[in-house]
Parts: C-alpha cells; sequence; structure tokens
C-alpha cells in the first residue's frame, strides 16, 4: 500500500525568534523547562520566565555590537541555559555556533577561526580556561561563563544584567533587530562530528528550524499535555531539532545532562517521550536481560515466558491487527509481572522514545517492543537539520527509519544512495564551495551518502554508508552494517563492531566488548582476570563471542560471513578518539590502529575466484 505524499504549507513565522515570540505569547505562565538547580532539587521555568532571560541575553550582545547573523559560540552541556543562550543569540539576530564541550584545543581553536566567533558562552570555568590559551590569529572573542565565575569572562547572570541594563536605555532596539531577521539568515553554524577529517562547517538558515518545528507538529504525535525530557548534546543537530520541537508545541521539557543519573532523573520526572542514541537503547536491553538472567528460577522463566507474550502483541500491533481474548488476559498478566517494573525505569508514563544518530539495531527495537517500550527510529544528517524521515506512532516498521517529514522528498539514485531535499536542508558548507557543489545534484537534491530503498508504504531502509560498501576481491559487494548491527542486537556482550574486508578474499571484524556485561559473565563462572585486555585472552571468552558470531554468519550468505575476529583490548570512547561526541564509531581511526591485525588475517591467503 502507498503512502500519499504529505503536504506542508508555507510557513506562518518569519524566524526562529517570531515562532518563539509566538510561543511565549501564547502560553505565558505555562511550564516551558524543569532543570535540576542543585543535585536533588529541581526548578522550573514558565514561558514569560524564560522569555525575560532571553531577551536579556540578546540585548547584551545587541549592546556588544552582534550583527546579523555573526557568529557566537556555546560550548557547554546540555542545560536550561543552553537552550535560552542559543534562543538569545537568535533574537539578537546572530548565529549559534556549537561547539562540543569534549572538543579538542585544535579543534576549538579551527572553528573559532573559521567562524570568526564574536563571544563565546563557556559552560564552566575550565573550559574558559581552555579559550584563553587558543591562538585564533585574530581578536579575542568576548568570553561567557555559564556556571560559576572565572577569571577573563563575564558570568552569564552578570552579561544578562548587561542586557537588561542596555534595554533601559535603548528602547525599541531588541524589536527592530528582532523585525530585521529573515528566514534565508543563517540560524546556525553547526560543524560535523566527523568521523574522519576536518569538521565542516553547516550553515543552517531561520526557515530550517522553523521548518523543523512546523513539520513535527503536523505529524500531530506530541502535544503540551506531553513531557520532553532531553539530556543528548545541544552541540548535535539531533538534540536542536528537540529544542525546535519544544517551542513550536509548548511542550515542557525536562533538560539535563547527566548520563550516570538518567534512569534516576526519569523515574522523578516521569516524562511521556525522550530522544536518545541507540548505544541508550543497547544498554537498557543488556541491563534488563542480564538482571532476569541473575534472578534465575521461576522469575527468569516468567521473564522468558513474558516476553514470548509480548513479542506475540508486538506483532499483532505492527500489522494494525486485534489481539484474541486469551491474549489480552496473557498480556495483561504479563505486562503486571515483568513489563511495568521494566517500565517505570523509565519514569512509568513514557509513551514512546525516538532514536537517532546512528542505526538502531531490529532486533532491539523489537524486544523492547515486546517489554511495551516503542522506539521510533528516525534519520537525518546535520546537512537536512536532522530530522528527514521518522517512524510514526501509529505507522512503524522496525528496522526502517521511517516515512519522510511532511515537506520533505525522498529519491533513489541509481547507485542506491538516497536523496534529499526540501526547507530543511542546508545552505551550504561555510567557506567551502567545492564541497558544497559536491554536495549536491546538479538538480538540487542533497546527496546524503547513504544507500537504502523505500519500501511499499513510503518507509525507507538504510542499508549502509556509500565510502563503507565493502568490495570483496571475489568481486562480492556487502553492506556491513548488516552484519554489524545484527551481531549488537543478538547479544548483550557486545558494544560496537567495525567489519572489515574490502578488496579482500573474505570477511573479519574488529569486536569491542560491553566489558560490564563480559566481566559479570565471568564472575559468575569464577573466571580471573585483571581488567579488560586479560578478559579478552581467555578461550572463554573468544567462544563466548565465537558462538554470537557463528549464529549471526548462520543467517548469511557464505561471502558474508565473518571468518576471521579481533577482540580490541580497551572498550571504543570518546577520550581515545574512537567514537564521535554521539558515539558513532570513526571507522577509519579504529581500522588504522588495528591494521596490523587485520592483515595477518590475511597472510598467504589467494583471492577467491
Amino acid at each position: 500500500m502507498s503512502r500519499a505524499p504529505e503536504v506542508l504549507h508555507a510557513s506562518a513565522f518569519t524566524s526562529v525568534p517570531d515562532m518563539w515570540h509566538h510561543r511565549v505569547d501564547s502560553t505565558p505562565d505555562a511550564e516551558a523547562l524543569m532543570f535540576r538547580s542543585r543535585p536533588s532539587s529541581w526548578e522550573t521555568l514558565s514561558w514569560r520566565q524564560a522569555a525575560e532571560r532571553v531577551t536579556c541575553i540578546a540585548n547584551a550582545l545587541l549592546a556588544h555590537g552582534l550583527d546579523n547573523e555573526q557568529r557566537c559560540v556555546v560550548v557547554a552541556e546540555t542545560s536550561a541555559e543552553w537552550i535560552l543562550t542559543d534562543l538569545g543569540i537568535l533574537c539578537a539576530g546572530g548565529a549559534t555556533t556549537t561547539i562540543y564541550p569534549t572538543s579538542t584545543s585544535e579543534e576549538c581553536a579551527y572553528i573559532l577561526k573559521d567562524s570568526k566567533a564574536h563571544v563565546v558562552f563557556c559552560g564552566t570555568p575550565a573550559l574558559v580556561e581552555q579559550f584563553r590559551s587558543l591562538d585564533t590569529g585574530s581578536t579575542p572573542p568576548r568570553l561567557i561563563v555559564i556556571q560559576g565565575s572565572a577569571e577573563g569572562a563575564t558570568s552569564l547572570r552578570a552579561f544578562e544584567a548587561e542586557g537588561k541594563a542596555w534595554q533601559a536605555e535603548h528602547p525599541g532596539a531588541y524589536e527592530a533587530r528582532r523585525a530585521s531577521i529573515r528566514l534565508d539568515h543563517i540560524a546556525t553554524l553547526m560543524y560535523t562530528s566527523g568521523t574522519t577529517g576536518i569538521p565542516k562547517g553547516v550553515l543552517l538558515t531561520h526557515d530550517a528550524w522553523v521548518y523543523q518545528g512546523e513539520a513535527i507538529d503536523a505529524l500531530g504525535m506530541m502535544n503540551p499535555a506531553d513531557r520532553q525530557y532531553l539530556f543528548l548534546p545541544l552541540s548535535h543537530v539531533f538534540a536542536k531539532v528537540m529544542e525546535v520541537s519544544f517551542i513550536r508545541l509548548g511542550i515542557p521539557t525536562v533538560v539535563d545532562s547527566s548520563i550516570d543519573d538518567l534512569l534516576h532523573n526519569l523515574e522523578q520526572t516521569q516524562p511521556t517521550w525522550m530522544a536518545a542514541v541507540p548505544r541508550v537503547f543497547e544498554r537498557a536491553f543488556n541491563a534488563i536481560v542480564h538482571e532476569a538472567r541473575q534472578a534465575g528460577g521461576v522469575r527468569y522463566a516468567t521473564f522468558r515466558w513474558a516476553i514470548r507474550v509480548g513479542t506475540e502483541m508486538s506483532e499483532i500491533r505492527q500489522g494494525g491487527g486485534s489481539p484474541s481474548r486469551g491474549l489480552r488476559l496473557r498480556w495483561s498478566l504479563a505486562d503486571r509481572l515483568v513489563f511495568q517494573p521494566i517500565k517505570k525505569r523509565f519514569g512509568g508514563k513514557m509513551r514512546f522514545f525516538i532514536s537517532g544518530g546512528a542505526p538502531l539495531s531490529a532486533d532491539i527495537a523489537r524486544f523492547l517492543h515486546a517489554c511495551d517500550l516503542l522506539i521510533l527510529e528516525g534519520y537525518g544528517l546535520t546537512e537536512s537539520s536532522a530530522a528527514s524521515c521518522v517512524n510514526r506512532i501509529d505507522d512503524y516498521r522496525f528496522g526502517t527509519v521511517g516515512p519522510p517529514l511532511p515537506g520533505c522528498e525522498i529519491r533513489i539514485a541509481d547507485n542506491g544512495e538516497v536523496l534529499i531535499r526540501g526547507r530543511g536542508v542546508m545552505k551550504g558548507y561555510h567557506n567551502l564551495p567545492e564541497e558544497t557543489a559536491e554536495a549536491f545534484t546538479e538538480d538540487g537534491w542533497l546527496r546524503t551518502g547513504d544507500i537504502g530503498h523505500v519500501l511499499e508504504g513510503g518507509h525507507l531502509r538504510i542499508t549502509d554508508r556509500l565510502k563503507d560498501l565493502i568490495v570483496t576481491a571475489g568481486g562480492k559487494n556487502i553492506a556491513p552494517a548488516h552484519f554489524e548491527q545484527r551481531l549488537c542486537g543478538q547479544t548483550p556482550f557486545i558494544a560496537h563492531v567495525i567489519m572489515h574486508g574490502d578488496r579482500r578474499p573474505f570477511c573479519s571484524a574488529l569486536i569491542a566488548l560491553d566489558f560490564e556485561a563480559v566481566s559479570r559473565w565471568a564472575r559468575s563462572r569464577n573466571l580471573s582476570f585483571t581488567d579488560g585486555a586479560d578478559l579478552n585472552t581467555k578461550p572463554e571468552v573468544v567462544a563466548l563471542v565465537q558462538a554470537q558470531v557463528d549464529v549471526v554468519n548462520g543467517t548469511l550468505p557464505p561471502f558474508e560471513q565473518v571468518r576471521a575476529f579481533h577482540l580490541i583490548d580497551q572498550p571504543l570512547s570518546q577520550e581515545d578518539g574512537t567514537l564521535t561526541a554521539t558515539l558513532k564509531v570513526k571507522r577509519a581511526v579504529v581500522t588504522q590502529r588495528h591494521q596490523s591485525i587485520l592483515d595477518a588475517f590475511y597472510a598467504g591467503t589467494l583471492a577467491e575466484m
């Protein structure tokens, strides 16, 4: 059954500030933001209160001489202040430039030089010290510290006070600047996290963000009765879309960056939806399965029975059917005994999750849906302002990224590459005209670099990255994501997989274990070990991984099977440069570091004919 195109009419707003003030004027006293003022207490801001702070920040920037589309950097962990600062920059006509707090000094210096940043908002005094020491080759930008105080920087509260005083002396200046902002003005200069090479600055307009808000609103999946939980890094485009949806739909939003406190915070704040990257769901899957196995006996048997019941119910829901009375009774019992305690971990009121930023294992999505936790996978690029496709609450297919958002067009090129066209697409790369030209087809479609196909009904399935495709020495084309995702979804013991085999006679893999999960498994079998490197050498652990590889291999044709693998000594991380800030694997970095091991797999082999 085909899907009729979803139409999105022209914007009713002239800019993001126009959309922001419409929200504030519509629901001034409703709750806008909820955040931790201290480790054990939560504080809220109404839309009116948030607008007062945003306006002060904007006026302080105007007092500092900020012009339309001038860049202001925000380098901080996700917080309510991050959102207020971003909106202050936009309401002053500036363009928010994002830097991850974990970025190296070299990356920070490059972005400051490339963007010609006017002001830098640093999350902590330590970041102020880092930015004070950078050589940008020009006049240093003014530094504002969001939390605490630091030498050489103005506190955010003091900066807001400057803005309030300036507004009193310049009545009407703020309104005049707001009125001058157009949809085609640059709102965001967002540098790609980059799995290879130097990051490119993506230019996104006010229209791109206004479009995202309107398209998400048109889906009808959320409303002001919901509560969003936002913990993703706001330096990334995925979280920025969540910020825009919070404004357009008037959704109260809990903001906190702590991963360690995530489950505790969810239980306290009881949100109804949340966006996250796949690794969060992988860890949830691992924890649920581990605890059930540890319980053993009757409890584990009950858990397995409940999952079978939940899987049966999930399949009927996916097909749009009605469960029998007997299944409804069995599911009600399974829900009470097993699923409700699981759902309570996420606050107990979660209607759905949105997964993005990297591919989600369809097996994990199915498992969690069997537990009555619905994950709607979406898809997009920084270059398309993130949200291009997403599964719907009433129309989802696991293993796909859903149909396009209203107003977004998807086309598959002759080589299988996914192409995108719509208002959310970038204006181009900053100071990179050749790269900008290469990013588009002659007729104006954005090249995503992803390979996929559209299923009947309009759901897009991404199969791999164009540049990651493997062509074996025997001429076989292989999408490594197929094996990688299935292996990660097959077992809680594996965190990351990097398949290798381009121009090789067979496929091999580098595998990073989930050290915590494997450690628990080893201790339950009285295996002694000193650290992760030692654990990887244990024959029992190697055999454990081999058994999981064999299971996945058994579902694949011979040329796609992995014949050799190596267990990486240390977990992949942002700190060692093997993961991006959104936990994507830097394949080239990992491969290069283990090149000699990979080469040894093929010593003395001949190409398959």
